[in-house]
């Protein structure tokens, strides 16, 4: 069969290679896809955006597409599962109600409410003086979020109410456009964080292995947050009844809660954990797609085959698959651009990029572009998380090892790379 990705991420590169190694699929496409997913073997570029469905579609008809698979949360958020649903054409991905859980704060934090799953405490706003008056009255450190779809740079996690007050005012001040409309202040959770991600047909749901991101920008876990800088798993102190009650307290609850609003979730359920002092695993967040750069580390660890997966969350029957996974761990460290997540370039010269010379390390593209202007054709950055490099090992010192020596070969003006992911573990 022949698949078609929705979207443009390092995320989307692992998930077509991930396809690609199934024997029943003969091709994937990309849409619009990266440097990276134009040079993979049997995957094609497609010069459309995840959001123009009806382009999408003449060319899902034209290209005898069996299934669509979505990788970022806008298009989902925007209401292509519903789009392509009403034509027949099957579509790997929540409905627009269901991406809602992601595109708006409140109404996943009312939706945990009603499930009586665990989080931390919170408050809604849409005016900045009520929200002002709010934080005066907390305790500090606070963390503050934007409602809306903000590409993970929404979240502010303030030490003192004068930086609380500031993300407030760059909220309802339009910093982030819509999505900055209306905030959420809520408890600052003390522990260890953990990404859980779960496939889902509405009704089981299956959890992956427990990754671990690196959510800021800065060495020692500083600075800004951002998309996520690396990741690695399985995370040895995650024990298989910590998993029990993560799946029993947090994932089923809310897959029921959903079908209670007659919502039949079918696609990734992302669960950002943090597990407190006392061993309790709260929800930070939930997403509706796979993570990036959590999927980076996922799919390479994956025995099972993914298309078989993605299928039968599709059609109703994953309690009759059986997920199996590689005897190892996995690393990911993410080289940015110079400036992310703020203000960076763009155009800038890749060398020294490829799949990687040892068999256990993968590099997925994420804001690169193929210059097919030039011959030949050269790689060039197009975004603030450029690439991230995956390493396998039997163990962590190992697969950080490859990581790094891997980046270390790799080269862009203002290139940036956390030297210290994986310092929990390494």
């Amino acid at each position: 069969m022949k698949i078609l990705v929705v979207g443009d991420g390092g995320r989307e590169h692992a998930i077509a290679w991930k396809l690609l190694q199934s024997s029943r699929v003969t091709g994937v496409f990309c849409a619009p896809g990266n440097g990276g997913t134009a040079l993979l073997a049997k995957c094609c570029n497609v010069p459309l955006l995840s959001d123009d469905f009806e382009g999408l579609y003449r060319f899902v008809l034209t290209n005898a597409i069996r299934l669509v698979v979505v990788g970022s949360e806008v298009p989902l958020a925007k209401g292509i599962t519903d789009y392509f649903s009403q034509y027949g054409v099957l579509v790997f991905g929540p409905s627009q109600l269901g991406a809602q859980i992601e595109a708006s704060k409140t109404w996943a934090k009312t939706l945990m409410e009603e499930a009586g799953i665990p989080t931390g405490r919170w408050a809604s706003f849409t005016d900045a003086e009520s929200a002002y008056t709010y934080v005066e009255q907390q305790t500090t450190p606070i963390v503050v979020k934007v409602d809306g779809l903000a590409a993970g740079k929404g979240v502010t996690v303030a030490m003192t109410v004068e930086e609380a007050q500031s993300a407030i005012a760059a909220g309802f001040d339009g910093q982030f456009g819509d999505a900055g409309q209306r905030l959420i202040i809520e408890e600052y959770l003390t522990g260890r964080e953990i990404s859980v991600l779960a496939l889902t047909d509405g009704t089981t749901i299956c959890p992956l292995i427990p990754v671990q991101d690196h959510k800021r920008i800065g060495e020692n876990d500083t600075g800004a947050n951002t998309g996520g800088m690396g990741v690695y798993g399985p995370i040895p102190w995650v024990t298989a009844e910590l998993m029990r009650r993560i799946q029993q307290d947090i994932l089923e609850p809310a897959i029921a809660q959903l079908k209670q609003r007659d919502i039949t979730y079918r696609g990734v359920l992302y669960a950002g954990l943090m597990i407190t002092p006392d061993g309790e695993p709260k929800v930070i967040e939930f997403n509706c797609r796979f993570g990036d750069p959590e999927t980076q580390v996922v799919l390479p660890l994956l025995e099972t085959q993914l298309d078989q997966l993605l299928l039968a969350c599709v059609n109703g029957t994953l309690a009759e698959e059986t997920i199996t996974w590689k005897p190892r761990v996995a690393a990911c460290v993410v080289a940015a651009a110079q400036g992310y997540p703020g203000h960076y370039n763009k155009g800038n010269l890749i060398t020294g990029i490829g799949m990687g010379t040892d068999p256990g390390v993968m590099i997925f593209h994420a804001g690169t572009r193929l210059n097919t202007s030039t011959n030949p054709p050269v790689l060039v950055t197009n975004g603030g998380r450029v690439f991230g490099v995956t390493a396998l090992g039997d163990n962590f010192q190992t697969a950080f090892s490859l990581a790094y020596s891997a980046l270390n070969t790799i080269q862009f003006d203002g290139i940036y790379y956390r030297r210290d992911i994986g310092h929990q573990v390494r």
